[in-house]
């Protein structure tokens, strides 16, 4: 080309969770039936919309103007109204209408609230981090992504000394990322800890964001402590959407809440440019926004999500219970969403470790995959051409010097999950302990 017309970012924008659906289809194709662990998709998992919820959204159809015409740029009205008024109920920190900005989806929230932000200006993230935001945040910057530790030894908590360090080491951080309940790891943050991170936020004079996109799906005792209950002064973005609460990931229907945006002139204007980029797109898309105060306010929306929190702790402890009794690996128990973090100790994996591959087919592909560089994606590969389950590596899939891997807490039959998860565990075991 007669200019360079590649982002200084391009190399940072990967998607392991989807990109190793790659080598699975080439698997597959040798005749080895795969198992998809790798992607949160409840209802691509089996999970089924209830027929109360298909009912409200179809009614919503036969009104042309509930489905086919444009919303307000921010969103409608009466959705945000709604939104608005049940976080003001929750105590903390108030909002009003004006405050809400509606997206098709997070991954539109994400990648715009890191592409208009000043390219000098860095977000720093947990690690593991969920790869839609370190690879969005590294791309707005052309660098790579800056994260502080979660701690495995620690219910996954932020490790908040890191984290001071590295706001210290890098002055360029003028934001924090959380994610709670967390993807990958399944944690879900004490107050304690979500205080402890404003508290340096206040300290830095930095702002929060805090992904929130799977608030309502708690289980094993836990409570979620969304960002507005313990910001205080300090500006923030709250992120939701309702992909994996309905289920309704196709609807593509998440927002943005920001937090005293009066406090800070730099952030408050930030938050506008959001707003005006958001104009450009026109709107979000209509019909999931008309449904979700009408399915959120009906009377069977939590019991519902209560059934599923219950099942999705079930198989927590499940997994938990089973990957536990595997020498070499470790795990902790999932509080949210609806995945777990499975660590291999320090030094179990090495070079020429191997697993049989199924079929000659399979071994053909793991061929072209020996000189693959992470311990970690090395053993997914082999389990995938060994047992035909796919699962995402910690290294790659979530920007992470730690080495292990996610599973799913999504597949609906008890006894199939048993099953999996058990092959899954044998797997790491017969790796660890080859060559």
């Amino acid at each position: 080309m007669r200019n360079n017309i590649i982002h200084p970012g391009a190399d940072e924008l990967t998607y392991e969770i989807r990109e190793i659906v790659k080598i699975g289809e080439e698997i597959e194709k040798t005749g080895l039936r795969v198992y998809w662990d790798n992607i949160g998709d409840p209802v691509a998992k089996g999970e089924e919309v209830p027929a109360w919820i298909k009912e409200i959204i179809s009614n919503l159809v036969k009104n042309d103007n509930s489905s086919f015409s444009y919303s307000p740029t921010k969103g409608l009205l009466a959705t945000r109204e709604y939104i608005a008024g049940e976080r003001n109920l929750e105590g903390g920190a108030q909002i009003t209408s004006d405050d809400i900005l509606f997206f098709n989806g997070l991954g539109d929230a994400i990648s715009i609230v890191y592409n208009y932000l000043n390219k000098n200006a860095r977000v720093i993230g947990p690690n593991p981090a969920y790869s839609t935001h370190s690879s969005a945040e590294a791309a707005h910057s052309g660098s790579r992504h800056i994260t502080y530790r979660l701690d495995p030894g620690n219910n996954w908590y932020p490790d908040i000394g890191n984290l001071r360090e590295q706001i210290i080491g890098h002055p360029e951080i003028s934001g924090i990322l959380i994610v709670n309940p967390d993807n990958p790891t399944g944690m879900v943050y004490s107050k304690d800890v979500i205080r402890k991170v404003v508290d340096i936020a206040g300290e830095f004079d930095l702002f929060i964001i805090s992904d929130e996109i799977y608030s309502n799906l708690i289980y094993g005792g836990s409570i979620h402590n969304k960002l507005a209950s313990v910001i205080d002064n300090v500006p923030g973005i709250a992120m939701r959407g309702i992909s994996k609460e309905f289920p309704w990931p196709g609807g593509r229907c998440g927002w943005v809440e920001f937090y005293n945006r009066g406090k800070d002139p730099a952030f408050d204007r930030y938050t506008r440019t959001l707003i005006d980029a958001k104009m450009l797109e026109v709107c979000s898309t209509t019909l999931p926004q008309k449904a979700l105060p009408l399915v959120m306010s009906d009377p069977r929306y939590y019991p519902y999500l209560a059934g599923r929190n219950a099942r999705y702790w079930e198989k927590s402890q499940i997994a938990y219970d089973i990957f536990s009794r595997v020498p070499g690996l470790k795990t902790n128990k999932a509080y949210g969403a609806f995945y777990m973090t499975v660590l291999f100790d320090e030094g179990c994996l090495r070079k020429g470790q191997f697993l049989k591959p199924a079929n000659s087919g399979a071994a053909d592909i793991m061929r072209e995959l020996e000189n693959t560089e992470e311990p970690d994606k090395r053993f997914v590969y082999h389990m995938l051409a060994s047992r035909g389950i796919c699962v995402v590596p910690l290294s790659s899939g979530f920007n992470s010097d730690l080495h292990g891997f996610r599973i799913t807490l999504l597949e609906p039959d008890i006894n199939e999950f048993r099953k999996v998860m058990q092959s899954i565990a044998d797997a790491a075991g017969e790796y660890i302990s080859s060559n």
